[in-house]
């Protein structure tokens, strides 16, 4: 966008009594920011929602001051040191998911590119404190999903969140997270590392402006741009008002497919998904080739050229050998397919490695080379 049309929009923005969704009331009626900036006070009052004070302070937001020269000025500045970038919009690169949802970002700060390819997208959620069991199961789901060339998005919280970015990135897929701060404040802070590698091999998006701290009040909000940017909304462990439960409610909003893990019964971390799965509002799955197949997003994998088994591979090996494929599998499934306990099944996923055949990836998932 023009330097000059991101200044009207930043004038417009500047106006008390006016944020993103009032600019998007006037995107359905005007085709431009400059089209809203030259509006003229009868056909603005004719817009629902716009009093003629707000009209008068519109009108009178056309001399853009220095102030917000300089404002925009520095934050283009931040912006390329961070090699970031701001979409409006209006921008042809806007992300096309997000046009049609309730009050879409009128402004995305973002790092990396966004491409068609990610609109084939899948959010996972969860709780911050996730048990041992809702860990191994936002593993096991984001590890097999996303090398299928499914996206996985997720706000980079604690928990599930940051189990679902690193699971993707390990697997080799991309990911997209959705913060809640500006692009220029990681949080929470020990996700810097992640941070940096999803900005290297995904795509980081925030509608909040460099310098914008991770005020508890943005996160709600945030979570619209998570549902919006997916076709699809994964829960895994929430209780009833966790935060992963106001992402399920934008999704249902938004016309976007609910799924949740079902979760102990006598546990309060799993009242969320059990309930959702309860009012029929979610799909329960259990296995991520469902969601794969759901949404239509199931690849044809082709046949492995050779599947040949080494000279000397034992009967357990051979069954363990069986059961793997190239995506990774955690242990656990690995066991109860083959019949084995746990420990014994890692003797010989360890004899398997030493030969060159399986390959151990983090989390306790194991698939063929």
């Amino acid at each position: 966008m023009r330097h000059e049309d991101l200044l009207k929009i930043y004038s417009l923005l500047s106006i008390d009594g006016i944020g993103p969704g009032t600019i998007f009331l006037l995107s359905q009626h005007f085709n431009s920011p400059e089209d809203i900036f030259n509006a003229t006070y009868p056909s603005l009052l004719k817009i629902k929602g716009i009093s003629e004070i707000l009209a008068k302070k519109i009108i009178s937001s056309r001399e853009i001051n220095s102030e917000i020269r300089n404002n925009l000025d520095r934050e283009l500045e931040q912006l390329q040191k961070l090699n970031g970038k701001l979409t409006t919009f209006w921008d042809e690169d806007y992300p096309s998911p997000l046009r049609n949802i309730f009050q879409p970002p009128v402004i995305l700060y973002s790092i990396g590119n966004y491409t068609e390819e990610d609109h084939s997208s899948l959010a996972i959620v969860g709780t911050r404190n996730p048990s041992g069991y809702g860990t191994r199961i936002a593993e096991q789901f984001a590890s097999e999903i996303a090398p299928q060339g499914v996206r996985i998005v997720s706000g980079l919280a604690r928990g599930i969140d940051t189990i679902a970015h690193r699971s993707a990135i390990n697997a080799r897929g991309r990911t997209i997270a959705v913060t809640g701060s500006g692009l220029d404040v990681c949080y929470p802070p020990e996700n810097q590392k992640l941070y940096e590698q999803i900005a290297a091999q995904g795509v980081i998006f925030t509608e909040y402006r460099c310098g914008t701290k991770p005020d508890a009040i943005n996160f709600p909000r945030r979570n619209r741009i998570i549902s919006g940017l997916s076709m699809g909304v994964l829960l895994i462990e929430t209780r009833v008002n966790g935060g992963a439960m106001h992402t399920a409610a934008f999704a249902l909003d938004q016309g976007r497919e609910i799924f949740a893990v079902p979760g102990n019964v006598t546990s309060g971390m799993s009242d969320g998904t059990n309930e959702l799965i309860k009012r029929g509002e979610a799909q329960l799955v259990t296995k991520p080739d469902e969601i794969l197949t759901y949404l239509q997003l199931k690849t044809e994998v082709s046949p492995r050229q050779v599947k040949t088994p080494p000279p000397e591979m034992n009967l357990f090996e051979q069954k363990i050998f069986d059961a793997l494929g190239e995506n990774p599998i955690h242990i656990d499934k690995i066991a109860a397919d083959c019949g084995m306990n746990i420990q014994d099944c890692l003797i010989n996923l360890l004899s398997l490695e030493f030969k060159g055949v399986v390959r151990q990836t983090p989390g306790k998932n194991f698939s063929l080379i």
